[in-house]
């Protein structure tokens, strides 16, 4: 589960204040709201990459607020993917493993495992530079599931992508879902893409979040 109780950010000439929701255990969540809301500075906070000044993160019934990103129990995508250009697919997967020193067998598992998940096993030797932009979101979503965490942030995922290969991510994050029991906050423009993905969806309007349904075209 994630919990938002009062949260307040502020960089520069920006801020959110008193922002509260909350995504129930294995829910998935789409956070919409218009471009310069905070959607991706609510993401980071979240996941501990940007600080807080008051308020409270809660992820898994645990107060995250002051924990290392590493300590959260989260998953990250952003939204450009940040793949590392010179390290392998295979080395994508096992990067967040190796930083927390799990056994060799036991990261080639996990590997193994999440690389025949989403697709990717023929392209473990190959670097981001070529792959599709389906092929680069199925490795960084791979990453940020390597270590088994809790919760999947998603920053706009889907959005470089044609329509056939969108169709085709909205059921693999399906799958991902349900085969890895996590929790996602998805954010996303898209009515459509809510419509396909998320049991409830969240908009940030104004600083304030509250449950919407999606409906109309994009």
């Amino acid at each position: 589960m994630i919990a938002v109780e009062n949260l307040a950010l502020r960089a520069g000439d920006f801020t959110l204040s008193d922002v509260s929701f909350r995504v129930a255990a294995g829910g998935y969540a789409a956070l919409m709201g218009r471009t310069g809301s905070g959607k991706t500075s609510l993401l980071e906070a979240i996941c501990g990459l940007r600080a807080v000044v008051g308020g409270r993160v809660i992820v898994q019934e645990r107060d995250v607020t002051g924990a290392k990103p590493a300590a959260r129990g989260v998953g990250y995508v952003p939204q450009d993917g940040a793949l590392f250009r010179t390290i392998t697919v295979a080395g994508h997967l096992s990067f967040a493993l190796e930083v927390r020193k799990w056994e060799p067998d036991r990261t080639a598992r996990r590997v193994g495992e999440l690389a025949e998940l989403l697709g990717i096993s023929h392209l473990m030797r190959r670097t981001p530079h070529g792959l599709s932009g389906g092929e680069r979101q199925r490795v960084a979503l791979g990453r940020a599931l390597s270590a088994r965490p809790g919760v999947l942030l998603l920053d706009e995922p889907l959005s470089a992508l044609d329509d056939d290969t969108r169709k085709q991510m909205y059921s693999l994050l399906k799958r991902v879902q349900e085969h890895e029991h996590v929790t996602v906050l998805h954010v996303t423009h898209s009515r459509s893409e809510a419509r396909a993905l998320a049991d409830v969806v969240l908009r940030l309007v104004e600083g304030q979040v509250m449950e919407a349904t999606p409906d109309g075209s994009d």
